[in-house]
């Protein structure tokens, strides 16, 4: 480099690929320009943002009324009677948040599965268990 003129070394990071530029201060400007000209016009920006997106997990689809009270079921909660509002407020306290009235009809499957029973008088019954999880519950 010719004297007086003030060199910088820069490191910079697009996506995954790092480049390192040597330059004079006055043209940090255009070589930056440069680099991030050529990284679009090769395509690998959207190669980035592909890899990128590729990592991320996307949550599966989302489980079911049913399956969280089979999960309750398998984890013994219903070893005791517990009631339509018991139920519901159990899976809103585990974050999920369903209406009441799927809630009931999931229960009203489990009940003619043969998963749980369910005793007292309608609009006060009490679900429990009709036989003990697996022990090998995974």
């Amino acid at each position: 480099m010719t004297e007086g003129k003030q060199t910088v070394r820069l490191k910079m990071k697009v996506g995954n690929i790092d480049f390192e530029i040597e330059c004079n201060v006055e043209e940090i400007r255009e070589v930056v320009d440069n680099v991030l000209a050529a990284v679009n016009e090769r395509g690998i920006n959207s190669n980035i943002a592909n890899t990128e997106r590729s990592n991320i997990a996307i949550p599966g689809r989302g489980e079911t009324c049913k399956s969280i009270i089979l999960r309750l079921w398998k984890e013994g909660w219903f070893d005791s009677g517990r009631s339509l509002s018991d139920v519901h407020g159990e899976m809103g306290r585990r974050g999920f948040h369903y209406d009441r009235t799927a809630v009931a009809h999931a229960l009203v499957d489990l009940v003619r599965e043969g998963v749980l029973t369910r005793i007292g008088r309608p609009r006060r019954y009490q679900y429990l268990q009709k036989h003990p999880p697996p022990t090998n519950v995974g």
